[in-house]
């Protein structure tokens, strides 16, 4: 399989490479860079093209897909929005 072929891939895998490179071009990335990044993510989600053999069937990691996000606890994140809620108040009748 030449480098970049895509053929080893399910419609699934390539559907959703579409979309996570339409995200990086949305954010301002180069379409070759978003594409690079996108199968990327493919690839750390899935482990590669599914398309035959041993591979076929194994579930799908998204541990990528929460990389993003921020990792904070909902007490922590109760408190921040108490903290901003009392902020706002102050400065409106302040």
């Amino acid at each position: 399989m030449p480098q970049g072929d895509k053929d080893k891939y399910t419609d699934k895998q390539k559907r959703k490479a579409d979309h996570i490179a339409e995200g990086y071009e949305d954010r301002g990335v180069s379409e070759k860079e978003a594409k690079s990044r996108a199968w990327a993510t493919v690839n750390s989600e899935s482990g590669g093209g599914n398309k035959s053999g041993s591979g076929r069937g194994r579930k799908e990691s998204h541990e990528s897909a929460r990389k993003g996000g921020a990792s904070q606890s909902s007490s922590s994140r109760s408190a921040a929005a108490k903290k901003g809620w009392e902020t706002r108040r102050h400065k409106a009748h302040g």
